[in-house]
């Protein structure tokens, strides 16, 4: 398996000399030290084919049902939660965050470990995580909810300041906003999932028109059972689409970033955030490059 120190094609602040990470640099276990979940070949092909990746089963029974227990109530009856737990990244939930299969994803395809030339270590490290969390939201749709609404694409030719990019180098990528998408009920493929354009994430030209049709051969979907994750850059043409299924659509959607990059007016409330454990609360640190990484002595 290559690891990410033997791939990396980054320059950092040195004449245009590679960037060499040290394996430390990406964190091995989560906040709550399960290890890390690195991509195989296989998946990490298939993302950077398509443009998104779906990974079946990977939440248990257990966890499936508590999760889907916390968006039914958020949606259902609000009130009986306290203000902080109003979230789709609280309670129970809140260790899909920085779910190890997570890390391993983000770890590989949204950071990049820069270390302001020899002045700081990289983003990194065993206590800090090198990527940041953009926002989080949840879906509870019901039969005949959602509308298709096709948008993005063609991230390659996106400047910077966009956010909706995808660059890609020899043997390395990088995709700014990044979802990681939690089926917690059963999907069946053209049922009212997420529908994707595979490969126009790196499209040179404009969608043709018939992409405004659902029934455009272009868009794709899949079929999962619940406590599957579903990863997709933003930087790919995508839509919603209107849920046909018996029983409810209940997902939640976590967004991602690189740490000098923030697309959206949001953070998470504050009682939320101080009650999470060290390591997840480095996802929310200010958003900044520079020498912006927590200390592991000092975490």
């Amino acid at each position: 398996m290559v690891k990410y120190s033997d791939k990396y094609f980054v320059f950092d602040k040195d004449l245009g000399r590679p960037q060499l990470p040290e394996e430390t640099a990406y964190a091995k276990a989560n906040s709550i030290g399960r290890p890390v979940v690195e991509l195989t070949e296989e998946q990490r092909y298939s993302f950077d084919l398509r443009g998104w990746l779906l990974v079946e089963n990977v939440l248990s029974d257990d966890e499936i049902a508590v999760a889907k227990e916390h968006i039914t109530r958020l949606h259902r009856a609000p009130d009986s939660l306290s203000e902080h737990q109003r979230s789709s990244m609280a309670g129970v939930c809140e260790d899909l965050i920085d779910h190890p299969l997570v890390v391993g994803f983000m770890n590989e395809f949204v950071y990049h470990p820069f270390t302001d030339g020899s002045k700081t270590p990289p983003l990194g490290n065993q206590s800090c995580y090198g990527f940041r969390m953009e926002m989080s939201f949840s879906q509870y749709r019901e039969a005949g909810d959602g509308k298709f609404g096709p948008h993005n694409g063609n991230g390659m030719m996106r400047v910077p300041g966009d956010h909706h990019t995808y660059h890609a180098f020899p043997g390395q990528v990088h995709t700014c906003l990044t979802r990681a998408l939690w089926e917690l009920n059963p999907v069946a493929e053209g049922q009212g999932g997420t529908l994707f354009v595979s490969g126009s994430h790196k499209a040179a030209f404009t969608g043709p028109q018939s992409l405004r049709t659902i029934d455009s051969p272009f868009w794709e979907s899949y079929s999962c059972p619940a406590g599957s994750v579903l990863f997709f850059t933003e930087a790919v043409t995508h839509s919603s689409s209107v849920w046909a299924m018996d029983t409810p659509r209940i997902a939640i959607f976590n967004s991602y970033n690189s740490i000098g990059s923030k697309w959206h007016n949001w953070d998470p409330h504050p009682e939320l955030l101080a009650q999470m454990p060290p390591m997840r609360q480095t996802m929310f640190r200010p958003v900044y490059v520079g020498g912006n990484v927590i200390d592991e002595a000092s975490a």
